[in-house]
């Protein structure tokens, strides 16, 4: 029996596969039934359907930049499954008001007044919740996993991510949004009672949680009462500081820092394609909402590959050594996907065409294997990356360093949205902005290459520490 098979018969990792891929699923069904709805049955226009995919990437974003300093502390000074069981119930609520913002959009209820903000508004609220989950699901496998099962144990999670974000996806662009919006509160309920089954997991070490501003700020609070109003801001500022604080530690291992900056620089790129998709799909391939879901799911099931695969031929190790041919191969595929859309031609009628019949256009299936090897290659690259983060730090600092990646990463895909969003409103066309994301790789391959280098130096100095002449 396999590591990963004996892996998810164990009640000390399965109910944690469980809750991590209802999350994910959860997330994607919600956030696409948003942008799928409201690109396909509200807007009619490319830049337009660009900034509303763009501004619901960055609500999702931005949670990831301004708490994930908050939620690493939380993790590394409380029990990260009690974590867990708030952080799922608080989705009850979320996906209920989602729901409601939904059904108002369907109705044609107060669609730009109140339910396309509302709607946008609970897209940032799924984000808050998986920013506290995120340092947790990598943080908690070295305290319930033996050593030899962490690099698996990460495949199988980062796995069942995409395939939970294939499942929510194919869903978005195949279900009627009414039945959706019951989907999504269904979810939430059945997450929070696996939530319920995660192996208590308390902190190990007595770390405690510093507020270098605001302790100071709060004997002034409690001695004048109206000074309260400040006290958002000066909290706001003090998430800004440990944000801070918790990247700068991060940069005295050099193997952690590249792993974070090269893992940023992917998820740029992918930031980059998901924005993407939708007005691609519907303005450069008169395809329907269900073709853009089948990106969507294509990326997903090549990132699963990838993920995989990438463990087989490290056979357990972890380590970047085929980071940079990875993102390299992956570059080649990005440049192929560009090159065989801007060579589509729309079909004779001009009408949007549903899966069925779009698949059977001549370009559709090579379309389909270069996005396929985009996301294999990607999935190869970054998943040693993130076994990198938990292996190479403290056991004690682990969440807090998965907390600084989520804060980096986030804030390039921030970067790399805003720079889609204003690509597309000077009127430069979505299927051009595809070579943004290819010559991304580039920079991917040489900090691939940087890291490896980095960990053959690491190796080095340990053989020489071993071994003193």
């Amino acid at each position: 029996m396999t590591t990963s098979t004996n892996l998810m018969r164990q009640k000390r990792f399965l109910p944690l596969m469980v809750t991590q891929f209802l999350n994910a699923f959860n997330d994607n069904l919600y956030r696409y039934a948003v942008v799928f709805f409201v690109v396909w049955s509200i807007y009619n226009d490319e830049q337009q359907e660009t900034l509303i995919s763009g501004l619901a990437s960055v609500l999702f974003i931005m949670p990831f930049v301004l708490l994930s300093a908050l939620a690493g502390q939380l993790a590394d000074t409380r029990d990260k499954a009690a974590i867990i069981r708030v952080v799922k119930l608080c989705e009850i609520g979320w996906a209920s008001l989602g729901a409601i913002g939904l059904f108002l959009a369907w109705k044609g209820i107060a669609v730009h007044t109140i339910a396309i903000p509302l709607l946008l508004f609970v897209v940032f609220l799924a984000a808050v919740q998986s920013t506290f989950l995120g340092p947790i699901k990598y943080a908690i496998l070295p305290q319930h996993l033996k050593k030899e099962e962490v690099l698996p144990g990460t495949g199988l999670i980062e796995a069942g991510t995409y395939i939970a974000i294939l499942a929510g996806t194919i869903l978005a662009g195949f279900l009627l949004v009414e039945i959706a919006l019951i989907l999504v509160i269904i979810t939430a309920f059945v997450g929070y009672f696996s939530a319920r089954y995660v192996p208590d997991a308390p902190p190990q070490s007595d770390y405690e949680m510093h507020y270098p501003l605001l302790e100071p700020y709060a004997e002034k609070v409690r001695s004048k009462p109206l000074r309260w109003l400040g006290y958002p801001l000066v909290a706001f500022a003090d998430q800004l500081v440990m944000s801070w604080k918790l990247i700068r530690d991060t940069m005295h291992n050099r193997e952690i820092w590249l792993a974070i900056v090269a893992i940023s620089f992917f998820w740029t790129i992918g930031a980059v394609l998901f924005i993407m998709f939708p007005p691609l799909a519907k303005n450069q391939l008169l395809a329907s909402k269900e073709v853009a879901s089948l990106f969507l799911v294509i990326f997903s099931i090549g990132i699963a590959i990838g993920s995989v695969s990438i463990n087989a031929l490290l056979k357990g190790k972890v380590s970047a050594r085929y980071s940079p041919a990875s993102v390299v191969v992956m570059g080649g595929f990005l440049v192929a996907f560009y090159l065989v859309s801007k060579a589509w031609i729309p079909n004779e009628g001009g009408e949007l065409l549903p899966v069925g019949e779009w698949i059977l256009e001549p370009l559709a299936i090579p379309l389909s294997l270069t996005l396929l090897g985009i996301a294999t290659a990607g999935g190869m690259f970054v998943v040693p990356l993130y076994a990198f983060l938990t292996t190479r730090c403290a056991h004690d600092a682990a969440s807090r360093t998965i907390a600084a990646n989520n804060i980096v990463n986030s804030l390039a895909m921030v970067i790399g949205s805003v720079f889609a969003i204003v690509l597309a409103g000077v009127g430069i066309a979505v299927v051009d902005q595809l070579l943004l994301a290819g010559a991304m790789t580039v920079v991917s391959a040489w900090l691939g290459y940087m890291l490896y280098k980095a960990e053959k130096d690491a190796a080095s100095a340990n053989l020489g520490e071993t071994n003193p002449a």
